[in-house]
């Protein structure tokens, strides 16, 4: 096995709950794979409440879905 060290600054450290020690290749991808799409899911939100997707009920969120679905099968 190799190891690879990574200089990351104190904010980082503590936002990542990085702890103390080594920690496993994986485990690192893993915590920042989460931070993005922590990013995403937080951009998407803005989105949908910028263009009034937010305030859709589950009824109406559904006959969008049917509506693709038909679309796509009567093309």
């Amino acid at each position: 096995m190799r190891t690879v060290q990574i200089k990351v600054s104190e904010t980082d450290f503590q936002k990542f709950n990085l702890g103390g020690g080594e920690i496993k290749f994986t485990d690192l991808v893993e915590l920042i794979s989460r931070e993005y799409a922590r990013k995403a899911l937080l951009e998407c939100n803005e989105i949908a409440k910028e263009v009034g997707l937010s305030k859709m009920t589950m009824d109406e969120i559904n006959a969008e879905i049917n509506a693709v679905r038909d679309a796509k099968t009567h093309s």
